[in-house]
């Protein structure tokens, strides 16, 4: 980690347990749950906040997908499509 991490907010877990997402979150590499979590709250409108928020979503559940670039699992990992 070179990067200090971005504290999850209560918010966001709630949404993504809600969504059933909690677990391809999860198997992302570090590097991706912590830009997600930063990226999201660099929010200034409400707006905003909820178009990334709808975004981190549509990427976890589609799998193949990290900050609209395609983005293949390494072999052996435990994400899915």
């Amino acid at each position: 980690m070179k990067r200090p991490p971005n504290p999850m907010r209560d918010d966001v877990r709630a949404l993504l347990d809600a969504e059933g997402l909690m677990d391809r979150y999860e198997e992302r590499p570090w590097y991706q749950r912590n830009d997600y979590l930063g990226w999201i709250e660099r929010s200034k409108r409400a707006d905003t906040r909820e178009k990334r928020l709808r975004q981190m979503l549509d990427e976890l559940r589609a799998g193949d997908v990290y900050m609209k670039m395609v983005w293949r699992p390494r072999r052996g990992s435990k994400a899915r499509k």
